[in-house]
Formats: structure tokens, sequence, C-alpha cells
């Protein structure tokens, strides 16, 4: 007899459930959120249990790992499509959301997600930790120059590095605000520090890996978004093929088809907000600073003279995941081009 079990996991316990293949319920029970509890739990029904599903959260990728060195074959459920199975039923509790994941299991009807490596993990750890670190440093930032606008006193357009100079000369004219400002001054040079820290050891991971130094070879890819690139994919044999890769990232048009109604609209902008927004940096700068040429860049040029340049930049950032997807697969490097060769290939 073939059993499929489905977790539905919160932070202090997981809603278990098991059913056969006819869709009867075997067991089911609540168990602590914690793979080893969870790999005791299903022990019994060890050598029957052909698939083992939970819905992607903050804890699968933990849970996901110990289930499968415990011998199960476990999937990862997409969000998305998991609530649209489970939001047929009328009541939602743990118990239904366990059921629902173990009747998806046992019919086939799901979508698994890819699980990273640990060392894509860890680049991720790091990379969300300096943008939570900018965040709260830009925040303090705009707190105090709100608190010297309520005086009047007016930071204007200031480049970080005088920041800290300027604030002290609109501080001088008012000198009481010193007991406000000063406390957020120094936490504010304190994230600074901390920041520099982040990208020093980030430059330091990516000049020491060979996909990422290949990577950096494209204008505007820096360290950062290499070793965001390379820990978003983790595996580009996962993609089939390298044009998936910008609708991976939401970078690809919105399509809505139905009889003669045919509708493209703007960048679904689903999957990883992150690697979006680092892409868009890049093509910026691919379009605006980097003098050297590349059919690339003249396909830019001319998107935006067409569609403006802010349509262009999302463009360039598509076809930046899948220059960069290229790159990694075939261990090659980005390649110039001079403006009179493009010129004449136009």
């Amino acid at each position: 007899m073939k059993l499929f079990a489905g977790l539905d996991v919160s932070l202090e316990k997981t809603a278990v459930c098991i059913e056969d293949d006819a869709g009867k319920i075997v067991w089911e029970k609540k168990v602590d959120s914690e793979p080893e509890a969870l790999a005791e739990a299903l022990s019994p029904w060890r050598a029957s249990i052909v698939l083992v599903g939970l819905e992607a959260c903050p804890l699968s990728e933990w849970i996901f790992r110990g289930l499968a060195t415990a011998g199960f074959e476990v999937r990862c459920l997409e969000t998305r499509h998991a609530q649209r199975f489970l939001s047929t039923r009328p009541n939602k509790t743990d118990k239904n959301d366990a059921r629902g994941i173990a009747n998806m299991m046992r019919l086939g009807h799901f979508k698994p997600v890819h699980m990273k490596s640990g060392q894509a993990i860890y680049l991720r750890t790091l990379l969300t930790g300096r943008k939570q670190l900018i965040a709260a440093m830009l925040k303090i930032e705009a707190t105090i120059r709100g608190l010297l606008r309520v005086y009047g006193l007016k930071m204007g357009e200031t480049h970080r590095a005088r920041f800290e100079a300027r604030v002290g000369e609109l501080v001088a004219e008012v000198p009481a605000l010193a007991l406000a400002l000063d406390p957020l001054m120094i936490a504010r040079n304190v994230m600074r520090q901390q920041k520099r820290r982040f990208d020093y050891a980030l430059e330091k991971l990516a000049r020491a890996d060979e996909v990422c130094l290949r990577l950096m070879t494209v204008p505007g890819v820096g360290p950062i978004t290499a070793i965001a690139f390379k820990s978003t994919i983790d595996d580009p044999k996962r993609f089939a093929s390298s044009k998936a890769v910008g609708a991976h990232l939401g970078l690809a048009p919105r399509v809505y088809q139905s009889g003669e109604i045919d509708h493209t609209g703007h960048v679904s902008k689903c999957g990883d907000v992150m690697m979006r927004y680092y892409l868009y940096e890049a093509a910026t700068v691919f379009l605006t600073r980097d003098k050297r040429w590349s059919a690339l860049k003249a396909w830019g040029v001319r998107v935006a003279k067409r569609h403006g340049f802010k349509r262009a930049r999302v463009a360039v950032a598509r076809k930046l995941a899948i220059v960069l997807h290229q790159i990694w697969v075939r261990g090659e490097t980005f390649r110039f081009t001079s403006q009179t060769e493009v010129a004449g290939a136009s």
C-alpha cells in the first residue's frame, strides 16, 4: 500500500496527515516543528510512504533537509500553487491544510520548489543582512533630514560622504538639536562601518569564485550582483532555457489571452525582489555609465529611443539575466564589440 504524507508547518507545531492511495486517512496528528520529531512520527510507515509534502515557508528548508537525511522522499510545494488548491476547502485549519497537501502529493497535483544548496543559503543570508542594514541606515538619514526640516534647516542634495559634515553645519545653527541628532548620527556611522564589512566580505567571496568572476565581466555587474545571481539561481541546469530565467525573476511581461482578447501588460514582478532590483541597477549602469559597446547595449539604446529609457532598463535587465545564465552554463565571458561593428550589423 502506498502512503502519502502532508505537513502543514508552523513555528511551534506541524499538522501531519498520512493517507493511502485511495484517499483514506491513515493517521493524523500535530507534532513539534523539528526534523527529528517529524521523522520519528513518520517512521512507523517509512517503508510505505512514497512522498512527503510541505509548503514553502521559513522553516521548510531546515525540515526538508532533515527529512531527506532521514531517508524520506520530500517535496517542497510552491506557495501560490498550493494556496489555490487549499483555498477550495470551506474551512481553513491546520488539519485541513495537512489533508490538502497529502491529497496534492497523492494526485501529483503540485509544483515543487528548488531547494537551494547550503552555500546559496549562506550567501543569501549575507545579502539579506546587508539589505536590512542599508534600509535601517537610510531610514535614520531620512529621520535626520525630517527633524532638521522642522527648524527650516534643509540638507539639500548631499553625498553620503559629506552627510555627517553637512549635519554638523546645520546643527551649529541650533545647538540644542545635538541632543536629539548626535545619537542618530552615531548609529548611522556604525551602520556605515558594518556595511563596509559586508561589502568587503562579499567582494572577497566573489573574487575567489570562478563563476562570479565570469559574471563580473558583464558591464554593470559587480561583486554584489554576481553573488546575488549565483545564490538566487544556485543550479543553472534547473532551467531548460535561459529565457526562462527572466520570467523566473519577474522581468517578463504578463500576458492575458482569452478568446479575442490578447493583452500584454507590465512585467509580472514575481520571484526574487532583491535580484530583480540588482539587475535593474546593473542595466542602468550598463546603458549609461559604461562606454564600451556590444550588441546588447546597441539593442537597449534602440529600445530606449522607441519606448523610453525606463522600459529600456527593464528590457535590458531581462536580457542581462539571460546573458548571465548563458555565461554560467557555457563557461564564457561577456563579448564586446566596437560601435562601428554594431552599426554595420544593424
